[in-house]
């Protein structure tokens, strides 16, 4: 079996924990019954000893195969990861929509991509990353009745993803702590206008409302504070002729959306300012997950 999920940048500015698309940089899993249990890690991560044996896919994996088949059996598992952990670039959700995928390939039972969808709430309950590391694209996403329900957008080869990973981790259930508890009215207001036009703007491909549609007053400027040289990235890939540029998820990571032909300057420009940063162009994955059989 071979199972791959891609990367995913949430929130995307205004869509607070329900706005998120997916980029070509993804995380496979191979595996197949074995005598004996192996974990093998190649790429990130693979010098954390602690991930062979307190690994989250694997926890996930058994729980799935063994309420499904209602017997154990050992697997060896072989993972090439190529999303950042802990930057905002969906590695989490990668590993949750990873695992219950593959428990069922193992168990031989077909389920659709919506109901691995929301089998990965149990563990996320934000649709923002789960929803497009399943779907692929642009996806707008809630939840009600412990189910998710989304609408995808196919997104065109004319545009780039840019992304500048910053050398510093940042722990999603820590970053909501420099969150306010509570939001105004006005603020409340402006983020969702901003968000129901950001959806607009993909739907309807009009790329360069993206730039006042991002714009956001929930969480943004709160994380950005934390590594303040974010605020930089910002206005330089602005400057540079970015489509739009948020945060990734709750970071460290930042997203820059550009068109193809200004990608490279973007880019380099982003290179120039940060050296110490890792910065990708990538282009974006309308597929989610896959399954090789």
């Amino acid at each position: 079996m071979n199972i791959s999920v891609p990367a995913t940048s949430a929130n995307l500015g205004p869509g607070f924990d329900s706005l998120g698309l997916a980029l070509e940089l993804r995380n496979r899993v191979e595996f197949h019954p074995s005598k004996f249990f192996s974990v093998c890690i190649k790429g990130e991560g693979e010098n954390n000893p602690r991930l062979k044996g307190n690994n989250l896919f694997i926890s996930i994996f058994n729980d799935h195969y063994n309420r499904l088949t209602k017997k154990s059996q050992n697997f060896k598992f072989t993972f090439y990861n190529s999303i950042p952990m802990s930057r905002g670039l969906g590695s989490s959700s990668a590993v949750i929509v990873s695992a219950i995928a593959s428990a069922h390939e193992a168990a031989a039972i077909r389920v659709s991509k919506r109901r691995i969808l929301n089998h990965a709430l149990v563990y996320e309950s934000h649709p923002d990353n789960i929803t497009p590391a399943v779907m692929g694209g642009f996806n707008a996403a809630t939840v009600e009745k412990n189910k998710v329900f989304s609408q995808k957008k196919h997104l065109p080869d004319y545009l780039k993803a840019i992304v500048v990973i910053p050398n510093k981790q940042m722990n999603t259930s820590k970053s909501r702590t420099v969150l306010p508890k509570s939001y105004s009215k006005d603020n409340a207001v402006y983020n969702l206008s901003h968000s129901a036009l950001s959806v607009a703007a993909f739907f309807n491909e009009d790329w360069e409302m993206l730039k006042l549609a991002s714009h956001d007053r929930f969480h943004q400027k709160a994380r950005m504070k934390t590594l303040p040289e974010l605020f930089s990235v910002q206005k330089v890939a602005y400057e540079s002729g970015a489509l739009m540029s948020t945060l990734s998820g709750s970071g460290s990571t930042f997203f820059n959306m550009a068109y193809d032909e200004d990608a490279a300057m973007i880019s380099n420009k982003l290179k120039q300012k940060f050296p110490d940063f890792i910065v990708k162009t990538l282009n974006f994955d309308n597929n989610g997950l896959i399954i090789e059989r």
